[in-house]
């Protein structure tokens, strides 16, 4: 029997709407998925202490404060710093399009803008995840 996929839902910074998260949550929940939640205006080490203490197998992020060009990348370097590398990152939320590029640069893997179907995000992450 597979492992259940678990993913951490997380409001990085100042942002102080989830309503998208909590969407994306519930979407996650109903494909099968194990989701905790860590609510609002956390730190990206909180969220990566909630990662590794977790388990999970992948970090969602959502952000709509215009922080992402500096909170998504931390986020992935305090999980190498941790050794945890093999999480895998996505972002989601109000985010131009020209930052995307530099985004994935930084590592996450994917960026889900408003309008993303959740069907993509939930078959994204079930494909890329890394077994362990």
């Amino acid at each position: 029997m597979e492992r259940t996929i678990r993913v951490l839902v997380a409001k990085p910074g100042l942002d102080g709407h989830d309503r998208g998260a909590k969407v994306i949550a519930r979407a996650l929940r109903d494909a099968g998925m194990e989701v905790i939640y860590t609510g609002l205006r956390q730190t990206p080490q909180q969220i990566v202490n909630a990662a590794i203490q977790e388990d999970v197998d992948c970090v969602a992020m959502s952000i709509l404060s215009g922080a992402h060009n500096t909170l998504l990348p931390k986020v992935v370097d305090l999980l190498r710093e941790e050794d945890a590398s093999d999480i895998l990152v996505v972002g989601g939320g109000v985010i131009p399009g020209e930052d995307i590029p530099f985004l994935k640069e930084k590592g996450i893997s994917e960026i889900f803008t408003p309008g993303t179907p959740t069907d993509t995000t939930i078959e994204y992450i079930r494909n890329n995840i890394k077994r362990r």
